[in-house]
């Protein structure tokens, strides 16, 4: 993979102790930037990815926090600005599913989805545009899905969670360009990850057979493309969805 500089830069990755957050937080560190997670529930488990992180020679934190809760995520960006001075690049990667098919869901599905993967970008978002705004620089990368594209049954919830994602995208993005702020969207399809392991095999072979590419992506081409959005590389693209999806959505 190219390895795009990054180095000085301050990185915060919500939900950064798994998956596809735990494969972003590394490559940020390997590309140069110290790097702040936040997790749900387990300290070990963030604490290793820390520890990991370490050995590239950047520095690294992990934070407690319900991505639903804005006032920890005011909390979580003020430890950051207190610790390393600044807040360079955000990863809005907090997400989780609840799928049923509507006429079953339950209000307490609907509303935890939309709260942990859509409230979340709003408020991680708003604590970080104030101190990126005084530096006149960074970049917001939000981890939407395909799903939010293309639609899925029984994901309802889901679906409206990531499409908002890419709307609030475009919306602060035109908000924030003339203090040189970029914001942009990651639409991930198939990633093997904890999160998908629970799928049948039946199921597998059907989402390969609609993947031009005939695989499952890794957490790492998802990572890949945010260390593009966070570099210079791509500093003149912004509102803009790339998908990552090995062709899914053609």
């Amino acid at each position: 993979m190219i390895q795009f500089n990054l180095t000085d830069k301050v990185a915060l990755v919500t939900g950064g102790s798994r998956g596809i957050g735990k494969s972003i937080a590394l490559e940020l560190a390997k590309a140069g930037a110290n790097v702040v997670i936040t997790y749900a529930n387990s300290h070990q488990g963030a604490q290793a990815v820390v520890d990991e992180i370490n050995t590239f020679g950047v520095k690294a934190l992990a934070l407690q926090a319900d991505a639903a809760d804005l006032k920890r995520a005011n909390e979580v960006l003020e430890e950051v600005v207190k610790v390393f001075g600044k807040i360079d690049i955000l990863v809005n990667n907090a997400g989780i599913t609840q799928d049923n098919l509507l006429l079953r869901m339950s209000e307490e599905q609907w509303d935890s989805v939309i709260q942990t993967n859509l409230k979340s970008v709003f408020n991680y978002s708003k604590a970080a545009i104030r101190p990126m705004m005084k530096q006149r620089k960074g970049s917001i990368i939000n981890i939407s899905s395909i799903i939010g594209i293309t639609g899925n049954a029984g994901q309802t919830n889901y679906a409206a969670s990531k499409a908002g994602m890419i709307a609030f995208s475009k919306s602060l993005a035109k908000e924030i360009a003339s203090r040189n702020i970029r914001v942009n969207s990651i639409a991930p399809g198939y990633i093997t990850t904890d999160m998908t392991d629970k799928l049948d095999e039946k199921t597998l072979e059907s989402i390969k057979s609609a993947t031009p590419l005939n695989r499952a992506g890794l957490p790492e081409d998802i990572a890949a493309v945010v260390i593009f959005l966070a570099s210079d590389a791509s500093s003149f693209i912004t509102g803009e969805t790339i998908k990552v999806d090995g062709g899914m959505a053609i």
